[in-house]
């Protein structure tokens, strides 16, 4: 018999599996610190197994376990499914005929969410759109898996299953202190980063990008000093403005929080620079989707042309251009 887990247990598993901090987890939630540990309690003693280890020197930072992992991984896919659920049919009740459920990461540049929100199709004129905000990673494991329709990722790994039609390019920004030497550079080479604690996203967050900054500065002769994994741009700025590194950051991330004291300026290195794609299933032959991408794309006509060596680190030339070509 499975246990009864109530769907604020797995919010509570998600935040916290996400944190590893209770008390970031508890705010995210809008709860205290003791309601949120008597959840994850809870949900432990119901399953009969941990998810998460706590170190009794530092109590509010844990470590997911093995099966914590796998239970975060598919608790955010239930959550999801669920919302779905309930969205679907709020839509229906209000008399909408087709839903998009399209996804897009935390630092998605606004105008391209803006964009998405302002495609009319004639053809679909009560069409609803559901947005999602997940890691990227996830988006393409979520459109994969049929729970959305498409999604904007920058970087998107190469899969056989996913088509991706590029609109965008996306370079690297440095956020740095500004007392740092390299502040006052127009474009900052890693060279300039090579004595400070980098700030990344986390691998799981953007593995392509997380990994081309490593061999980029492994290729320029770099011991890269990867000192902090941060998931959201916020938490990684903050952290340059308590002086414990440098963060290196999507250009829509960089440029939406500005903070006192710290200065974004853009990498130099060609090779940091990265495509963003609108991704869907190679087999989903929707005429609502494939009208509707076609539709985005439009607005991203001058963007769309083939990328040229130089702009495109090699993982990101990869990108199949079918979709964009379609759309043509």
């Amino acid at each position: 018999m499975f246990p009864n887990v109530e769907v604020r247990h797995l919010h509570a598993v998600i935040a916290l599996g996400e944190e590893l901090n209770f008390t970031k987890a508890a705010l995210r939630l809008h709860l205290t610190q003791s309601a949120l540990s008597r959840q994850i309690t809870e949900i432990e003693k119901q399953l009969r197994f941990r998810l998460f280890t706590r170190d009794n020197r530092r109590v509010v930072r844990v470590e997911l376990t093995e099966a914590g992992r796998v239970f975060v991984a598919e608790a955010r896919s239930s959550v999801l499914h669920i919302e779905r659920a309930f969205h679907l049919a709020r839509t229906a009740h209000d008399g909408a005929d087709n839903v998009l459920t399209i996804g897009h990461s935390h630092e998605a540049d606004h105008a391209w969410v803006s964009d998405l929100l302002a495609v009319r199709l004639p053809l679909y004129p009560k069409l609803a759109i559901r947005l999602i905000s997940q890691f990227s990673i996830e988006l393409v494991r979520s459109v994969l898996a049929g729970e959305l329709n498409l999604a904007l990722v920058t970087a998107p790994p190469e899969d056989s299953q996913i088509e991706a039609a590029p609109f965008a390019l996306t370079p690297l920004y440095a956020a740095l202190p500004e007392t740092h030497a390299a502040a006052q550079k127009e474009q900052i080479a890693l060279q300039d980063l090579a004595k400070d604690q980098l700030i990344l996203f986390a691998r799981r967050v953007h593995p392509v990008i997380h990994d081309a900054i490593i061999d980029a500065a492994r290729r320029a002769g770099i011991a890269p000093k990867h000192a902090h994994d941060t998931i959201t741009s916020q938490e990684a700025i903050h952290l340059v403005s308590e002086h414990v590194g440098v963060a290196i950051l999507t250009k829509p991330a960089a440029l939406d929080f500005p903070a006192d004291g710290v200065a974004m300026r853009p990498l130099s290195d060609t090779s940091l620079c990265f495509q963003t794609c609108v991704i869907m299933r190679k087999d989903d032959d929707s005429r609502l989707a494939n009208e509707f991408v076609r539709s985005f794309l439009r607005k991203y006509t001058y963007q769309r042309r083939p990328p040229t060596p130089t702009e495109l680190s090699p993982s990101a030339r990869v990108v199949s251009m079918k979709k964009a070509t379609r759309a043509q």
